[in-house]
């Protein structure tokens, strides 16, 4: 019998996963099939139950219900913990669910596997303190990074977020938060980054957050969470200010894909050719 799988959210008619796990399917000999759920935010709860209780195996959770479903699992994974979001539901022996969160080590698979990058010892700017941001700290934590330091607008809620990791084992990383007008200001706030991560929500507006040149150090790379078919404002951002490379989150798209794929089949799917397909799409 073929398994069902899918992702839920809403809107979700653009979501991309019914493709990555088709590919990934086709490339593992996978009987599987893979859909879109949308549904309406008052009925998400129900919608779960009733895709699980017609023999759904995994479902994917994306906007607006990451959230709602750490509320709604029965077990958390650690990093799930640490997120206090869910975009991975997995069914357990029994009538329970297991929630499990795979945004942050998508997104460090995709800076260390596909483009090279090593975290050993590096000072990792992370600009933004939503569920975006939140979502990726453990993994960011467990890379092996020097210093973590996290930005927001409202410097409150980045030094919220520093407090949520604070029990967590790092390695020894400086975890520390700091105001978005502050980088960058002479004798206020911290330079010369070797990544920064954007997981502000500012490219969806054209926009992108407002920091000094001076965070980049030498040989800099920035990172966009989001991607889209031409550079995104901030990838064009970075390579204004001279970053030796500007990278978008395609890659981190596929690459938490797959890790959602492997907790589901035991099998984890070669991701280099999924990107290629969805890049040239």
């Amino acid at each position: 019998m073929t398994d069902r799988y899918a992702v839920i959210g809403y809107p979700i008619a653009h979501s991309k996963s019914p493709l990555i796990h088709a590919a990934f399917a086709r490339q593992t000999g996978q009987d599987l099939e893979y859909t879109r759920i949308l549904s309406a935010p008052d009925a998400f709860a129900d919608t779960v139950r009733c895709f699980f209780g017609d023999g759904g195996q995994g479902l994917n959770v994306t906007v607006p219900f990451k959230e709602p479903a750490w509320r709604l699992v029965d077990e958390h994974s650690p990093r799930a913990a640490t997120a206090g979001a869910v975009n991975t539901l997995i069914r357990l022996p029994g009538r329970g669910l297991r929630g499990d969160n795979t945004d942050g080590v998508g997104l460090v698979r995709d800076l260390t596997g596909n483009h090279g990058f090593d975290f050993a010892g590096r000072r990792v700017l992370l600009l933004g303190a939503g569920g975006a941001a939140r979502g990726v700290l453990r993994p960011l934590l467990e890379s092996g990074l020097a210093e973590l330091v996290i930005a927001n607008r409202t410097l409150d809620k980045a030094a919220a977020l520093v407090a949520a990791v604070a029990d967590l084992e790092s390695g020894g990383a400086m975890v520390r938060a700091c105001g978005l007008a502050d980088l960058g200001v002479a004798d206020r706030g911290p330079v010369g980054f070797d990544l920064i991560i954007n997981a502000t929500s500012t490219g969806l507006t054209g926009a992108v957050p407002s920091i000094a040149p001076s965070v980049l150090a030498p040989g800099a790379w920035t990172y966009d969470m989001v991607y889209a078919d031409t550079p995104t404002p901030f990838c064009r951002w970075g390579l204004a200010q001279g970053a030796a490379r500007a990278i978008d989150g395609l890659g981190m798209l596929v690459e938490q894909a797959a890790e959602s794929f492997f907790l589901w089949r035991g099998i984890r799917p070669e991701t280099a050719a999924v990107i290629d397909l969805l890049r040239s799409g």
